[in-house]
Formats: structure tokens, sequence, C-alpha cells
């Protein structure tokens, strides 16, 4: 069995796109991402999917970015997201205070009021989106987000959403390599889903 996923889904057909894309995040990572692996039969959707993702991270706040899909994460059980967003509101928005809040279930003072609301929204429209009422978007607003900003929580979430699903639906687990810089205390609370997947030659 792949130690890294349930199943190994690839297309001869697609081999060299599927290969250029897999360096491209080599190459991002500075190793190979477990999730590569899952595209490997269709790098057109990986391709199709990065681009929306990074569509709706640039067009809005990036630490309301990481913390909504960090929140997003948690609710759909995804370990691998988790981390890695954790990392990214840590290293890219240098925000250590809110990624500790955020693995400590938010509970913690480092995340003020319209941080609070956007966690419990983001959690909310990944749980159940249909339970999404007026009395939501009020408090949202109360809490100081405009409509477009709401609706910017709304795409984060759901374009997280589509690739929990797909490795989780696939089986792929964490990167080790994601671990290495969190303390062991904090990478326990960040795996909410799938295990990591154990180092390699282990």
């Amino acid at each position: 069995m792949n130690p890294i996923m349930l199943i190994e889904p690839n297309d001869p057909a697609v081999a060299d796109e599927a290969n250029a894309w897999t360096d491209d995040q080599t190459a991002r990572w500075g190793y190979v991402p477990n999730y590569a692996a899952a595209f490997t039969s269709r790098p057109e959707v990986a391709k199709a999917w990065t681009a929306l993702n990074i569509a709706v991270r640039d067009g809005m706040d990036r630490r309301r970015f990481e913390i909504a899909t960090i929140a997003a994460a948690r609710a759909m059980q995804n370990t691998y997201c988790t981390l890695a967003h954790s990392k990214f509101l840590r290293d890219a928005c240098h925000d250590m205070p809110s990624m500790v809040a955020l693995a400590n279930d938010a509970n913690n003072g480092a995340l003020d009021e319209t941080d609070r609301a956007v966690v419990a929204f983001a959690g909310k429209v990944a749980r159940n989106a249909a339970d999404i009422s007026a009395d939501d978007m009020a408090g949202l607003r109360s809490a100081g987000l405009s409509d477009n900003d709401i609706a910017d929580v709304v795409f984060a979430v759901a374009t997280r959403s589509f690739f929990t699903r797909v490795l989780d639906g696939m089986g792929v687990n964490a990167d080790h390599e994601l671990t290495r810089s969190f303390e062991p205390s904090l990478v326990e609370q960040m795996v909410v889903g799938r295990p990591v997947a154990a180092a390699s030659g282990n």
C-alpha cells in the first residue's frame, strides 16, 4: 500500500504535465508534498484549483484568509491543511500568537472579536453552510466585516473544502516535514483528522 495515500491514480497520457506540476510544488516546499500524488491523473484539476486558491487568497487580507482557512480545515477535520496554513499564518503573516490561539481552538486572547467571528463563521460554513442565516451575517457586520469581507471568507472556506475532500477522500496523510518547525504539543493539537505521515525511511 502507498505509505502516503490509499490509492495510486495516474494517467500516462498526462505524465509530463503531472510531473511538471509536481516539480513546481516541490520547488515551493523544498520537498515533494504528499498532496501532489493525488493529482497525477488530473494535473489540469490541480492547476485550476491552484489558480482559484490564489485568486481567493490574493483578493482578500492574507491574515484573514489564513485564519478562515485554518478554521475551515479544523472544522472539516483535515490535518494537512491545518498544519500547512498554521505554518503560513506564522511565517507569511508573522503571527505566532494567533497561530497558537487557533491550535487551542481559538480559546486565547490573541484573537480579537473580529477574528473570533471569522473563526466561528468559517467553521459553520465548513460544517453545514445551509444553516447560515441572516443572524450570522448581522453578527459578522457587528464585528466589523463588510459584505465583501463576508463573501471572501465564504470563498476561502469553499475553496478549502474542495482540497480537503480530495486529500481525505484519497487518504492522503500530511507531510512529516510540516511538523518539524512546530513544538510537539502544538502538532498534537493540529492533528484533527488523518495522522501525519511517518518520516521517510520509517
